[in-house]
């Protein structure tokens, strides 16, 4: 075997894993060890927002400094333990291609996965029901995306104008910093509009906005009109869309996490020019440990 490759049993499932001094960031070299001792130190928080949703990674086999890939599909050789669904490629009930999908239903899955240099997990906004087909979404996302030189503050501001937006339609939202340039706005739902619905308003959204403050809002995907503004992508709620999972990893140079944040931080970040930050893998875990769950908290309580 060799050199940093060990054996472990987790949660009764026996791992090979590899390579564990492998340098997956360059800017802070940290290593795949702690990776994996990120992903395990944070599962508590990530596994519930994972459970029932087929995951799309995006791998860094080699680090960050390297090439990437997505994987929607299982993994070569993957164990036969580890959970699946197969699916419509569009995420809807219809025929079509299928894709067969990991569930990353416990830190045994999570694990493998992460030992594969699977940095970024990416879940859709519906779940898999018991007769392993799509549900309705249980939630809507908004992306919202600055175009330089925006960026976090005036994601902040356009941040507040959609949540006020969400609540005039009964809906709580929870905000969650990407991890890349952006913030994300989520909103539980009940699970009965379809994912065009849910996209569909989406839009309706990011259309009114954009009506309003055409200085500070976009929802055209057009390049050209991007720099300055904030693009509110509703195309996230699509049924073949996915989006990063709330303290999932970031394949950058440096460990940055899709961190849930409160609204207290994302108003005093729209006061404040720099008053908000992405959050660095370290500080994700100081704050679960301060504050547990706050996404959770905040979305399904």
């Amino acid at each position: 075997m060799a050199q940093q490759d060990q054996i472990v049993e987790v949660d009764g499932r026996r791992l090979k894993i590899t390579s564990l001094d492998k340098v997956m960031y360059p800017a802070t070299g940290t290593t795949k060890a702690e990776v994996l001792n990120y992903y395990a130190r944070v599962s508590s928080v990530l596994l519930p927002h994972l459970s029932d949703r087929a995951a799309t990674r995006i791998r860094w086999p080699n680090g960050t400094a390297e090439n990437q890939f997505f994987e929607k599909n299982l993994p070569s050789g993957a164990p036969d333990w580890l959970s699946s669904v197969t699916v419509p490629s569009t995420g809807s009930r219809g025929g079509g291609d299928t894709i067969t999908y990991p569930v990353i239903d416990g830190l045994a899955a999570l694990t493998y996965l992460a030992n594969l240099g699977s940095l970024e997990l990416h879940v859709h906004q519906w779940k898999v029901g018991r007769n392993k087909q799509p549900k309705n979404p249980d939630r809507l996302v908004v992306d919202l995306d600055p175009g330089a030189p925006a960026g976090l503050h005036e994601c902040c501001q356009v941040a507040l104008l959609v949540r006020d937006r969400l609540a005039e339609r009964g809906l709580e939202s929870a905000p969650v910093t990407s991890g890349s340039k952006g913030l994300h706005l989520y909103a539980a739902l009940p699970g009965k509009s379809n994912w065009e619905e849910v996209r569909d308003l989406a839009q309706r959204i990011a259309q009114e906005l954009s009506r309003e403050r055409p200085d500070l809002v976009l929802w055209k995907m057009t390049k050209s009109l991007r720099p300055e503004k904030v693009l509110l992508d509703w195309s996230q709620n699509t049924g073949s869309k996915t989006t990063i999972t709330p303290y999932s990893l970031r394949g950058k140079d440096a460990p940055f996490v899709a961190a849930p944040r409160t609204w207290e931080e994302v108003e005093q970040g729209a006061r404040t020019p720099d008053a908000l930050r992405q959050v660095a893998m370290d500080e994700a875990l100081e704050r679960v440990d301060a504050q547990g769950d706050i996404f959770g908290d905040a979305l399904y309580s």
